[in-house]
């Protein structure tokens, strides 16, 4: 049995987590700024606290927190993304150093956003390009923050994750309700790549990272055969038996964007991700192909 600490464990990955461990026997407890649970763990996010006392001695520390980039780019909300991330991944950096038995494990969250829009070089970990928008930057500075300090009895992993596929959280729900409404047509041209993890394998894969002393540095968490905007439409529409879908252009899209409050990259952006790493260490997928996650999950 392993003790284990999410950081911003509140949303759907981190639930989704806490599930997978508990199932599998080992002891999770959830830093939070608004506890709810018997196991959560009362922080703010940017100051030492005494949760660094329930941290020290334990075995695996898994760092979730950061504003959701589901909103408007205004300047006001890309400070709290940038200072939600970095704040707690400082704050984490410092409480390691004070301890005599830190974890053994830390997983911090990244993105595979931090890839340029790429349609047909595969971006893998050691030869992905990274630019330099707002996106990327943060991404960029959020690694830095967290590589930048040396914790050498404590294995680091930015695990640059893809859209994680479930029904209890992230894009999925939402798809499958647009879909539903007759507007599950491509957005854009629909050959932007999608990148793509079914959260069975996303547990899965935070597991073998643990158990795997030789990943660390960067890796990427995304199923080894990216789709596109349009297969990826497609397949859900056949799944709901939906026969048909209108599609959005990027000036449709940008109204809806404004409308709903949120911003036309994440549905615009093509992200080619590959998992090296994970691939090359012998980690196996249960779903490789969208069309049997589609199948899994979609009905």
């Amino acid at each position: 049995m392993q003790k284990i600490i999410i950081a911003g464990g509140s949303g759907f990955l981190g639930q989704s987590l806490e599930d997978f461990f508990v199932k599998r026997g080992d002891e999770v407890f959830i830093l939070s700024r608004k506890p709810k649970a018997n196991n959560h763990i009362y922080w703010d996010g940017h100051n030492l606290g005494e949760w660094v006392n329930d941290l020290e001695q334990s075995d695996v520390l898994i760092n979730l927190s950061g504003k959701c980039v589901d909103c408007r780019y205004n300047e006001k909300n890309k400070a709290a993304i940038l200072s939600s991330r970095i704040n707690s991944t400082n704050v984490l950096n410092e409480a390691i150093l004070t301890m005599k038995a830190p974890p053994k494990v830390w997983i911090n969250a990244s993105s595979a956003t931090i890839y340029v829009h790429a349609e047909t070089q595969l971006m893998t970990e050691s030869n992905g390009v990274i630019g330099d928008d707002f996106s990327m930057g943060i991404c960029k500075q959020w690694e830095a923050a967290f590589f930048g300090t040396e914790t050498p009895n404590t294995r680091k992993i930015a695990a640059r994750i893809s859209i994680v596929l479930g029904n209890k959280g992230g894009a999925l729900p939402k798809i499958k309700m647009i879909s539903r409404l007759g507007m599950g047509g491509y957005q854009g041209n629909g050959q932007q790549k999608v990148s793509w993890i079914h959260i069975n394998d996303f547990c899965e894969a935070i597991s073998y990272i643990i158990d795997n002393p030789n990943l660390q540095g960067p890796v990427n968490l995304a199923a080894p055969y990216p789709t596109d905007n349009k297969s990826l439409m497609k397949q859900i529409r056949q799944a709901l038996k939906m026969p048909f879908g209108f599609s959005q252009s990027p000036a449709l899209l940008e109204l809806g964007a404004w409308l709903m409050g949120t911003e036309t990259e994440l549905l615009l952006k093509s992200r080619n991700v590959y998992p090296e790493k994970l691939v090359n260490t012998g980690f196996k997928f249960k779903f490789s192909h969208i069309s049997t996650a589609v199948e899994n999950l979609v009905s």
